[in-house]
């Protein structure tokens, strides 16, 4: 069965240090894949682009620097629970966001009851999913060869 949490923030894109402008952004999370936590934006002009990293990722985020890759966010300030940056990057293009903390942890914490944190193997089908990608490897196999 197939159960999500959603949620709508507004985020900062900071554009330059002299300009930003606030976007919304869809949170989303899924019983589906509970290891993951996406993020929509909705960015004036431009089709929305989704994100997709692991939930602990953003959990730690709160509280110190975390990601070394793609997605990296951390705390803004040394005080506790203060707002958030979310850096995305591809190749040598990167987009900066801001956003409050308490929205995000309230997400966090909606995603915890529908998913306790360590849980998450439970609601995971890996025998289905193995299934389904193999199926899908030998039919790209069979149209290749004919």
């Amino acid at each position: 069965m197939r159960e999500s949490v959603q949620a709508e923030v507004l985020m900062s894109f900071l554009v330059s240090e002299e300009l930003s402008f606030r976007i919304p952004v869809e949170l989303r999370y899924e019983t589906e894949d509970p290891y993951a936590v996406r993020m929509t934006f909705h960015l004036p002009g431009d089709a929305p682009v989704t994100w997709a990293f692991g939930r602990d990722l953003l959990m730690d985020g709160i509280l110190g620097p975390s990601g070394d890759g793609d997605v990296r966010i951390a705390p803004t300030g040394p005080e506790e629970l203060s707002d958030i940056a979310i850096r995305l990057q591809v190749g040598a293009d990167q987009a900066l966001f801001q956003v409050s903390v308490g929205p995000i942890v309230a997400f966090l914490d909606r995603t915890d009851k529908l998913v306790p944190l360590g849980q998450e193997r439970a609601f995971r089908d890996f025998e289905g999913d193995l299934d389904k990608a193999l199926k899908n490897i030998l039919a790209e196999t069979e149209e290749n060869a004919g």
